[in-house]
């Protein structure tokens, strides 16, 4: 690998740093929330409100940011997204009451519905088929990181200052990052510092594929293989929701943390997350290996893997102890980052390069409208049934979405592997 070169994995770098904070970004609002709370006499309802708005935007900028990607181009199209978001989220730092940061919020969720997309397509375009999971694996990973970071620096801009701060600063390193992705993010074709070896290893490590059609919407959502990802993206989604905007307020209001006890403890689950990114990101291959299937069955087993963990957080109810609950939590951080990536991957594995950020986009659409609903449900029954009810909902909802993923998408690849198992 050493002799092919390294500049694939520095895009992959600068791919992984715009998911950082993206998702500080996301995850600010989050771990302000019990602040928030008690500063601008927010109710745990319009806390919901402000996550669906969010979500709702994402949702319905999804297909449009990924059509946008394909349009514009990864290097162009992204940079015009980071600096939205950036922008939106020092404007979150104005905000006066509930409806002010649902209204920011959900201009940032117009914005950072490019993040996937362009990070799927910046994959597609930089790394051979054998090494995209891994490369989805680590730019996933700063899903994570984000989320590990934002609850210390919201704590620490309370501390010196309040919670307008964290907003601020997270806004200006987005805007910073979107100029420096700009003047250094290409194609593998149009970068000069790539090495020819490398360049080949690339390109060789690419199907060949015929030239196509620009893309048509309605032929892309006619297909099955797009409702075999579409479908289990809705039901593992909100469990992530969950987890970006609900631990610090849940771990309030069942085991009754405060700010320190936030700072301190909120983050490891999203710790776990990371490294579910990771090693999710070599399963594949592990599995390839270990039981002779194509590289879709191997997706669909990890999938398979993360949903079985998942079950365990859903158990978070049966617990007294906090520190039960953030080890269950773990738990779900790392199993739901593992499948999401391969979920994410599939779309690479499936749809050519030139609409594979459309096809992520509508598939990111149906994930983040189920995370939308979700959200309200959370709000309007945590006050009266708890969230560990809610939990257990989740863990059903990613055990069902596994069934469908095996049931719903088929590779072309399958018949072939059983012919040869049967010669």
């Amino acid at each position: 690998m050493r002799k092919t070169g390294h500049k694939r994995w520095f895009m992959l770098s600068l791919v992984t740093l715009g998911t950082i904070l993206c998702y500080l970004t996301r995850n600010t609002i989050s771990a302000a929330a019990p602040t928030l709370q008690t500063d601008l006499h927010i109710t745990t309802q319009q806390y919901s409100y402000i996550i669906a708005t969010f979500s709702a935007c994402y949702t319905i900028a999804q297909p449009i940011a990924g059509y946008l990607l394909d349009t514009l181009g990864t290097k162009v199209g992204y940079t015009i997204f980071g600096l939205m978001w950036g922008v939106f989220c020092i404007g979150a730092s104005f905000a006066t009451g509930w409806k002010g940061l649902a209204m920011f919020r959900g201009l940032g969720g117009f914005a950072e519905s490019a993040m996937i997309p362009a990070g799927l397509k910046s994959v597609t375009e930089w790394f051979p088929d054998t090494e995209r999971s891994v490369a989805v694996g680590y730019f996933n990973v700063g899903s994570s990181i984000g989320a590990v970071i934002a609850p210390p620096l919201v704590a620490w801009a309370i501390y010196i200052r309040d919670w307008r701060l964290a907003f601020i600063i997270v806004g200006i390193f987005s805007v910073l990052w979107a100029a420096g992705w700009y003047f250094t993010y290409n194609r593998p074709v149009k970068t000069k510092s790539l090495s020819r070896e490398e360049y080949l290893y690339i390109t060789n490590g690419q199907p060949e594929k015929p030239k196509v059609e620009k893309v048509r919407i309605g032929r892309l959502l006619k297909q099955r293989k797009f409702w075999g990802i579409a479908l289990p993206r809705f039901l593992a989604e909100p469990a992530w929701g969950t987890f970006n905007a609900w631990i610090p307020l849940f771990m309030v209001h069942t085991y009754g943390f405060n700010l320190k006890d936030i700072a301190m403890f909120a983050w490891i689950p999203m710790l776990f997350a990371d490294f579910g990114c990771i090693i999710g990101g070599y399963l594949p291959g592990m599995f390839q290996k270990a039981f002779g299937v194509n590289i879709v069955v191997s997706r669909k087993l990890v999938v398979t893997m993360g949903a079985a963990l998942m079950i365990l957080p859903g158990m978070v109810g049966l617990f007294g102890s906090p520190m039960v609950a953030i080890a269950l939590l773990c738990v779900g951080g790392f199993a739901h980052q593992s499948l999401s990536g391969a979920l994410i991957t599939l779309s690479s594995d499936m749809f050519d390069s030139n609409e594979v950020a459309t096809a992520n986009g509508f598939t990111g659409m149906a994930a983040w409208t189920a995370s939308t609903m979700f959200a309200l449900v959370v709000g309007a029954l945590a006050d009266t049934v708890g969230f560990s009810p809610l939990f257990a909902v989740l863990s059903v909802f990613d055990v069902i979405g596994a069934i469908v993923l095996w049931v719903l998408l088929k590779s072309p690849e399958e018949p072939k592997l059983v012919t040869q198992e049967e010669n």
